[in-house]
Parts: C-alpha cells; structure tokens; sequence
C-alpha cells in the first residue's frame, strides 16, 4: 500500500486508481498522461507483460471517457533487450491504442537509447500519421541536430530540460547553459518543427517564453509538469485557458519512483519531511 507521501507523486497501484485520479484533475481541467512505473528490464516475459499493461489501460481510458494519454519507458518495453523487441511492442501498444483513439507518448532515458528511440519513433509516427510524441532533452548536445531530423515527422514532441546525469562530453552540466539551450530548442520547434509542441517544464520563464512564441509564430501549445510538483500552477494555468497535462506515474514499482522525486528537487524532500513529522 502507498503510503500518504508517496501518494502525491504516484496516482495508485492500479488501474483503476490511476483513471480515479484523472476524473479527479479533469474536474480542474488538468489533462493526465498515464505512466506504468517500470524500467530497464532484460527479461522479455517482463517487457510483454507491461506491453499487454498498456494495451488494457488504452482501452480502459476509452471505456472511461477521461481525458488522459499514455507514455511509455523505453527500456520498459524492450530497447534493453533489442531494437527490434523494443520496435515490436511499441508497435503493438500503438496499434491498441489507435484503435481506442488513445495518444502514446515515448519516453527519453539514457543518451546511449536516443538513436533507437528516435528511430522506431520516425517509423511509427510515420506509418500511422501521427498520434504518437516523442521526449527530447535539451541538455544533451545532440538535441539541436535531432530536431532538425524530426522536423518532418508527424505527431508531437515533449521538450524537457533532462534529469540523466550524462558525461560532459554529450551533455551541458552548467543550468544556465541548459536553460539556453532549452529557450533555442523551443524556438526551433516553433518556427521549424510541423507537428505539435510540448512543453515539458516546471520552470515558469520557460513557460512564459513559450507563451511569447506562441505570439510571434502564431503556434498553441501543451504544458506538461509531473504529478506532485507545481500542482497548484498546473491548476491555475489550466483555469487561464492553458492546455496542461499531468504526468502521473501508478504501480506496484512506485517506492524507487518516490525516492527519485525526492532526490532531485530540494523542494520535494522539504515537502516530504514536513509531511512526515507533521509541519
């Protein structure tokens, strides 16, 4: 059982308490994308299970009538094990989803994924028009190139500023380079990229430099912040008239997910340990 703390990061061990969840931020106009926690396996019997997860809970969210979507982990469904294991079932969790006229996100992880996501994403998004978004990372220093080779490709793009810790050598560690080049690689997808634009970040100047591209080029956008974090900005944004979707994480596999959001923000272990002793 989940308990009280965890709670605001991760929407439940099920199904069912994950679309819960959505009916309840669809009442504050707060769009969901669902995430099955789970990641890095090599066992091909643990990669389909999660691959059938997804297919059920696409149709689950039809049946419910919610507004919510799907993202997926790449090293969930296979990319560990092999391209073209990984290619399959995220072939199979996009076919079920097109049926139910459910979205699909991928996920971005470790920079040594980043071609073999890329490419089963441009061969997907392809075959079936759209439909499906893909994550890009602006820290990593490839990312300027990478948008230039999905300029065409249909569907949406999620760009967050990137939370692996990779080497200098393929990355930017200093923030104020990276949120430079978080501001270029927004204004490349705006005036470049023909499908759809999100924009992953909780930082309210990027929020409010997205807001002035969209003036100039005329373009909407989505604003997409994870479950526990900014949930009172998600909210008021939403009541502004923003497109705003919440990532929300549920699952059996949500105490390594909690331990994580607490690491990596100060502001997360502040509000765990006042939860925790009552303050």
């Amino acid at each position: 059982m989940i308990p009280p703390i965890a709670s605001n990061f991760v929407a439940g061990e099920s199904p069912a308490t994950a679309l819960d969840h959505v009916a309840q931020q669809n009442a504050d106009d707060v769009n969901v994308i669902l995430n099955l926690l789970g990641e890095h396996y090599h066992d091909e019997n643990a990669a389909a299970s999660d691959t059938q997860a997804y297919r059920a809970l696409v149709r689950d969210i039809a049946d419910s009538e919610v507004d919510a979507c799907i993202s997926i982990k790449p090293s969930q469904i296979g990319i560990d094990i092999g391209a073209d294991t990984f290619e399959s079932n995220f072939r199979s969790i996009v076919e079920a989803a097109q049926e139910a006229g459910v979205f699909v996100w991928c996920d971005m992880e470790d920079v040594d994924t980043t071609d073999t996501t890329l490419d089963a994403f441009e061969t997907l998004a392809e075959e079936f028009d759209g439909g499906i978004g893909q994550c890009v990372q602006s820290n990593l220093r490839r990312t300027a190139d990478d948008l230039e080779r999905l300029a065409d490709v249909p569907g949406k793009i999620r760009l967050v500023k990137g939370a692996y810790d990779e080497s200098p050598e393929v990355s930017y560690k200093e923030k104020s380079k990276v949120n430079e080049r978080y501001r270029e690689d927004l204004e490349t997808l705006f005036a470049e990229y023909e499908g759809d634009i999100a924009v992953g970040s909780h930082d309210p100047e990027m929020i409010d430099y997205a807001r002035d591209l969209r003036e100039e080029y005329g373009r909407e956008f989505e604003i997409q912040m994870l479950m526990g974090v900014r949930e009172d900005a998600q909210r008021d944004l939403a009541a502004e008239g923003e497109e705003v979707w919440q990532y929300a994480p549920y699952g059996d596999k949500w105490l390594s997910y909690f331990y994580r959001r607490v690491r990596e923000r100060k502001e997360n272990a502040l509000f765990a340990l006042r939860a925790i002793v009552g303050v």
